[in-house]
């Protein structure tokens, strides 16, 4: 049977607390920590609607497990956003393509200026841990704290800096090497500039390492990143950034298509943020770095690639909901980028479908790597059907599939004793659309069969990104 994925694109509006949930299966006794998963959960305000998967009022879902069971907490993210919309009945502030149709002036401020009164906060992409604090993040530089255990709001991150940023990743890297945290971001105006820095969990404040000049930047969802090096990839969906200005739509309708400029890989020094090579390839988009590493003189640069930036398109509700099958994902790609510049050599590594790509990060993280996982489509136009692992050498792949169900991202979590990179389990919350409800999957991660499960009450929608901690 067919997975209704649409299922996944309803409101949740109910928040609930259990202290156990139903558990079938054998969970590891070292499994101990909180799972916790950002997504939007609320797609309607009165009579107005947003358009797209990305617009949605985010929820955290947090499943804490620990003593052989799971406890479950979900909770809305009381941003700004939010908070204002239910207060008045409508959609108030810009989000990535729903535009309350203000002024000019106030839409494109209330998207990316910090310092305008009407900011959007929906940090409905990520989560992350910064210091002792716990955020959820989008792509624009207003983090917003939360208590892990009880997933309230605390309120938006303040940074203390002058950094002048008007969206930033919500992919934020840890070295492992130094545990700081690394991000990108992206200052619009006559002269745009991309920017990397530092993050300083004490400040909390961002230290800039690299300022990059742009005339027409690249939207970019996410970074690369070696032990020495940071790679902007720029895919040729652009801005012109007057256009933001003149042409009153919403954000992301004001990037255009530009196959002829192809990709530009930026390869900057961490060191001192200086431009070390700049390669290109022909016209691709991707969502999603998964991995970089140096080898040989060269960076091998693996993302999930998509032939054209129309994925973006498919990710609007109307698609999501309608009649039309929708595909979820792209394929795992490897860019060979020569660190004196020159060609960008491209490599299909599976052609198992894939997105939501996670590695085991503390491990792999800017090394050589054996593993990938992430969602898959069994059957084309099915959005996610099914749990992959790739073995990036081989290009091999192990599946997991129930039908009728439509998993969640991967997230790997290692076991303490572990010898090998794929000794752990991998969660997933998945989706029983003929149930109207979920469950969070156990998976041992090296022969990728189920260990346990957990069922919760409800549907919980499609999300996006979460993290494990301990």
């Amino acid at each position: 049977m067919a997975a209704d994925y649409r299922r996944g694109f309803e409101d949740l509006r109910q928040e609930i607390h259990r202290s156990t949930l139903p558990t079938t299966g054998d969970l590891p006794g070292w499994l101990t920590g909180t799972l916790i998963r950002n997504g939007p959960a609320q797609f309607e305000v009165g009579d107005q609607a947003y358009n797209h998967w990305f617009d949605g009022h985010a929820m955290l879902h947090a499943f804490r497990i620990g003593g052989g069971s799971v406890a479950y907490r979900n909770r809305f993210l009381e941003s700004q956003s939010r908070t204002e919309a239910l207060a008045q009945g409508e959609i108030v502030r810009s989000e990535f393509a729903t535009d309350p149709c203000m002024s000019i002036f106030g839409r494109v401020m209330s998207l990316f200026r910090p310092n305008h009164p009407k900011p959007t906060d929906n940090a409905s992409i990520n989560v992350a841990r910064l210091g002792d604090a716990h955020m959820a993040l989008t792509a624009t530089p207003l983090p917003i704290a939360f208590d892990p255990d009880t997933l309230e709001t605390a309120g938006v991150v303040e940074y203390d800096d002058e950094v002048g940023a008007d969206t930033s990743t919500a992919h934020p890297y840890v070295e492992p090497a130094s545990g700081r945290t690394l991000t990108q971001m992206l200052s619009f105006g006559r002269q745009s500039q991309y920017i990397v820095g530092y993050i300083d969990p004490e400040g909390p404040a961002r230290e800039p390492i690299a300022r990059l000049d742009v005339d027409k930047p690249s939207y970019m969802h996410s970074f690369g990143m070696t032990e020495r090096h940071v790679i902007l990839s720029e895919w040729p969906l652009v801005v012109d950034p007057l256009s933001l200005l003149a042409q009153g739509k919403p954000f992301i309708r004001n990037f255009e298509w530009e196959p002829e400029r192809g990709v530009r890989f930026h390869v900057l020094r961490k060191r001192d943020g200086s431009t070390v090579a700049t390669c290109r390839a022909e016209a691709a988009f991707a969502f999603h770095h998964v991995n970089a590493f140096e080898q040989d003189g060269e960076i091998l640069c693996d993302v999930v690639a998509h032939p054209d930036a129309s994925v973006i398109e498919d990710y609007f509700l109307d698609q999501l909901r309608g009649p039309e099958p929708t595909s979820g994902t792209g394929h795992l790609r490897r860019y060979r980028l020569p660190l004196e510049g020159g060609p960008a050599t491209p490599e299909r590594l599976s052609e198992e479908p894939l997105e939501l790509p996670r590695i085991h990060e503390a491990q792999a993280r800017a090394q050589s790597y054996d593993y990938v996982y992430g969602i898959g489509e069994r059957r084309p136009g099915r959005f996610s059907d099914q749990l992959v692992k790739i073995d990036v050498e081989a290009g091999t792949a192990n599946t997991w599939r129930e039908d009728g169900t439509c998993p969640g991202e991967p997230v790997f979590v290692p076991s303490p004793s572990a010898t090998s990179e794929d000794e752990g389990v991998v969660l997933s919350v998945v989706l029983d659309p003929e149930a109207e409800r979920s469950f969070l999957l156990v998976l041992d991660a090296e022969s990728f069969a189920e260990r346990a499960r957990a069922e919760v009450p409800h549907a919980i929608p499609h999300g996006f990104h979460g993290q494990f901690f301990q």
